[in-house]
């Protein structure tokens, strides 16, 4: 089977699933998967790694967070460019979006990416089989709520959420190492106190301090929300 002939095939099966699967349940499950829905957001692992950098610092959680994300962004980014897949709504005219529409490309999906490898990384630091179980039946969840939502196809979600075992395992053994190397780095120029695993006093003691924290959890909130604003600005205006 050549290449156009498998792709061809698994277009023809993504939109039957999608169309037999988007608004399953009815309303309730619906809102019930927005909300899990959520937690595959990028904005969450931001906010972490704010708040283990500036807030509580932890060096390791730190590293593993971020490197992990970043990762996602080096793999994830180009291959949505490289394929440029359609969403489901922008193809088949059948398709109820059930939350906002994204305005990023459809393959492979962020949230199915961002659920398995902070999940994987959740029970990796709690060193527990049952929590690997549990970890990834909630991920398998967030990823079937991007197809009932009308969000993504099958094959976004299944292909994401592979690519995030595979970022994983890539962050924990390579690059998680070199950024707490290049962490530990830091902490031996630098001339300040360094508190770990507490409360950062200077948030307390440094009012500049305080404001910074404060000004990078404001701008990570707006970014997260701007497309619900702007879309409220277009609604009033329209009025």
């Amino acid at each position: 089977m050549d290449s156009k002939n498998f792709f061809n095939k698994l277009n023809d099966w993504d939109q039957k699933i999608i169309l037999k699967v988007n608004g399953i349940g009815g309303k309730a499950f619906t809102i019930l998967l927005k909300v899990i829905s959520f937690l595959g957001r990028e904005t969450i692992w931001i906010f972490l790694m704010v708040y283990y950098l500036f807030i509580i610092y932890d060096p390791r959680l730190f590293s593993y967070i971020s490197s992990i994300f970043l990762l996602g962004v080096v793999i994830i980014a180009p291959i949505k460019k490289c394929f440029n897949r359609d969403r489901p709504f922008e193809t088949l005219k059948d398709i109820r979006v059930l939350e906002r529409k994204p305005m990023s490309r459809s393959f492979p999906s962020w949230h199915a990416y961002n659920v398995a490898s902070q999940g994987l990384l959740l029970a990796f630091l709690l060193n527990s089989i049952g929590i690997a179980i549990i970890v990834l039946i909630f991920a398998m969840v967030v990823s079937f709520s991007r197809i009932q939502l009308g969000v993504h196809y099958p094959s976004d979600v299944i292909f994401g959420f592979f690519i995030g075992i595979i970022g994983f395992v890539i962050a924990i053994t390579i690059l998680a190492p070199v950024l707490m190397n290049i962490v530990n780095l830091v902490e031996k120029v630098i001339e300040v106190p360094i508190y770990y695993q507490i409360i950062n006093p200077l948030l307390i003691d440094n009012i500049f301090y305080l404001f910074i924290v404060i000004a990078m959890l404001i701008v990570i909130t707006l970014l997260a929300i701007h497309k619900k604003i702007i879309i409220l600005l277009e609604h009033q205006n329209e009025k």
